[in-house]
């Protein structure tokens, strides 16, 4: 199901893919957080961390009425306060779905699917 948006010059579609990617993309940029983990962790990998072009795989992004309602997996860095992380992500993902497609976000749930350690 992919994103329509209406104006007086026609209709724009916009994949979901492309939204995960701008929502991904997004994310990846605040303190905290190691990478995007996938949604089907079984099927796909328990300690995946997904790459750039995979950050469909991490993200589910539902249209619906009152606006977007997108779902996140990540998994946040060891020794962060995993809700301020959460926080800040939702709060940058908002801004930035909002400034680049120009549509409300009514939610964006954070699911925290590992902590990683980084090598020091």
């Amino acid at each position: 199901m992919a994103i329509e948006l209406k104006s007086e010059f026609g209709q724009i579609d916009i994949s979901n893919d492309v939204a995960a990617q701008i929502v991904g993309s997004a994310a990846i940029e605040c303190y905290g957080i190691v990478g995007m983990a996938s949604k089907h962790q079984i099927r796909d990998g328990l300690t995946d961390i997904l790459r750039k072009e995979n950050f469909a795989k991490g993200v589910i992004v539902r249209p619906q009425a009152d606006g977007l309602h997108i779902d996140m997996y990540i998994i946040v860095s060891y020794g962060t306060k995993i809700s301020e992380v959460a926080y800040q992500v939702q709060s940058k993902v908002k801004y930035t779905v909002n400034k680049t497609l120009g549509m409300d976000v009514k939610a964006v749930n954070i699911y925290v699917q590992g902590v990683r350690v980084m090598n020091v």
